[in-house]
């Protein structure tokens, strides 16, 4: 059985000062709840979030899910766009300024959990609580063994060698590629379509900036201030992660002032792909 993502929302496309952004949205426009904003990591795309938010869907909440410029977004970013994940963060504050969200829930996976902290300490005003999955901390930004990928990516040339064997589900699917992240297959349609965007030199271009403004010290540096977060936090970690290990998750719930800490059993990095009924309970107990 494949992780497949069923018929998702149309892309809805706005214009920030970094391009055009596309974005997911799901659930009713009107809703007492509070909306939710999903941020994603490096290589994929909103559609990680999709049965999340259709879950969430039919608890009456909106959710928004960005193609944050990670690399598998489907249009570049202006060529003076500030990619450092300082900028991602302040393009996701600039989507929710533009969708005129307040008292936000913000939801973060993988790299996209660092761009959430990223986000809290650069203008936490918009943002009313947040969830955070299995994701990047501290100085484990990246975790050891993903240095060399990283490293990969500020190169693009070195990217548009490796794209072409990237076709190959079965390499994609391997030890090096997407399989460690999940307990389940992948579906070949799905990942086939996070790595085609690298066909085009743009995309590469982006995705360079984005890997060559990772800095663990950066990171390490937010976490000294996440105390000052004044919302609620969950923090949801599946414990079969051979990246993140419960004990990273652990001491991320423990830097904030107001945090909850829950581990998911058998989960792996991309929890919200196989554990969609987890992370929106834990999405909807802050709410």
């Amino acid at each position: 059985m494949f992780l497949r993502v069923e018929a998702s929302p149309p892309l809805e496309v706005i214009d920030l000062p970094q391009g055009q952004v596309s974005y997911r949205a799901a659930g009713p426009q009107a809703s007492d709840r509070p909306p939710v904003v999903f941020l994603h990591g490096l290589l994929v795309d909103g559609r990680l979030w999709a049965a999340v938010a259709d879950l969430l869907a039919q608890h009456g909440v909106r959710s928004y899910a960005p193609a944050l410029p990670l690399g598998a977004h489907p249009a570049p970013m202006r060529p003076d766009a500030d990619l450092t994940p300082r900028g991602v963060a302040r393009l996701a504050l600039d989507l929710i300024a533009a969708l005129d969200l307040r008292d936000v829930t913000l939801v973060g996976n993988d790299t996209g959990g660092a761009i959430a902290q990223f986000v809290l300490d650069t203008d936490p005003a918009p943002i009313g609580r947040v969830v955070l999955t299995n994701c990047d901390a501290f100085d484990a930004f990246p975790p050891p063994p993903l240095v060399p990928l990283i490293r990969a990516l500020r190169h693009p040339a070195l990217v548009a060698a490796m794209a072409p064997g990237l076709r190959s589900a079965r390499l994609r699917h391997g030890r090096f590629g997407f399989g460690p992240l999940a307990s389940q297959p992948f579906d070949p349609e799905l990942t086939g379509s996070w790595v085609r965007p690298l066909a085009d030199g743009r995309i590469r271009r982006d995705l360079a900036k984005v890997a060559r403004g990772i800095d663990p010290n950066d990171l390490l540096d937010v976490s000294t201030r996440l105390k000052q977060t004044a919302g609620p936090v969950r923090v949801l970690w599946g414990d079969d992660d051979g990246y993140f290990p419960v004990d990273l998750g652990r001491r991320l719930a423990g830097a904030f002032a107001d945090a909850t800490f829950e581990t998911v059993a058998g989960g792996r990095t991309f929890l919200p792909l196989d554990h969609p009924d987890r992370v929106a309970a834990a999405i909807l107990a802050t709410t």
